[in-house]
């Protein structure tokens, strides 16, 4: 018989009488496998989230100056180029037309 790559594979692990004591009031004998694993799949997603947050957050805070900088220094083109592109005719879309 041949093993897949996603097939399952027994391990043992120990854990403290009271976290198996609420462990059997959740999940029966025969599902514990899969609680256990669903329960750390959702443990690792929302740390992950979490520790995203945190890192873009620092992030962002250290390079507040540098962004800040970088936008002051574009702001008079972004002007200029709202400023030539207002004067521009504005072309109507096809199907976009409105009547009264």
């Amino acid at each position: 018989m041949r093993k897949t790559a996603n097939a399952n594979q027994r391990i043992n692990i120990v854990l403290p009488r009271q976290t198996l004591a609420i462990l059997d009031r959740v999940a029966s004998k025969g599902k514990r496998s899969s609680f256990i694993s669903r329960a750390l799949l959702h443990y690792v997603d929302v740390c992950g989230k979490q520790n995203l947050r945190e890192c873009l957050k620092r992030e962002a805070l250290l390079n507040a100056e540098r962004d800040l900088a970088i936008a002051a220094e574009w702001f008079p083109v972004e002007e200029e180029a709202e400023a030539l592109t207002s004067t521009l005719p504005h072309k109507r879309k096809k199907g976009n037309s409105k009547r009264a």
